[in-house]
């Protein structure tokens, strides 16, 4: 699987449902065998089982220029948990059930990456697509 968005995710975003500047987005590492991937049916984070998720961040000076999305490197605190070889990224709205994913990614630096109690860094690319760009 290539890096991209959720179809549910475009339509949030197009309908004005979900703002990656303001509202609180997330990025979870994913255990790809404990998760498929299908960007057409997925549509919020309860989508993907408990168990696919390893680790959660909260996406820090998140902006958008140019049709790019980009923000913070970002860095997960003590990981322990099975080998991640993907991430997601979400707004979080509270509540599972409503927290729209956007985008899968398993192309980024540093995955895959094998947790081992210690923290672990994603560099998002400084190129012009940042983390991801529409268009």
């Amino acid at each position: 699987m290539a890096n991209s968005l959720y179809m549910k995710g475009i339509e949030a975003l197009m309908k004005g449902q979900v703002d990656l500047d303001t509202d609180t987005i997330k990025v979870t590492l994913i255990d790809v065998a404990d998760y498929t991937v299908d960007l057409a049916a997925h549509d919020f984070i309860n989508d993907v089982p408990a168990g696919a998720r390893v680790a959660t961040a909260t996406l820090a000076n998140t902006t958008v220029t140019g049709g790019a999305f980009d923000a913070d490197d970002v860095t997960f605190s003590a990981v322990t948990g099975d080998q991640s070889e993907a991430l997601v990224i979400w707004q979080d709205t509270g509540n599972e059930a409503t927290s729209v994913l956007i985008y899968y990614g398993d192309t980024h630096t540093g995955l895959p990456v094998t947790p081992n109690g210690g923290d672990i860094s994603i560099t998002w690319s400084s190129g012009a697509s940042k983390i991801f760009k529409i268009g």
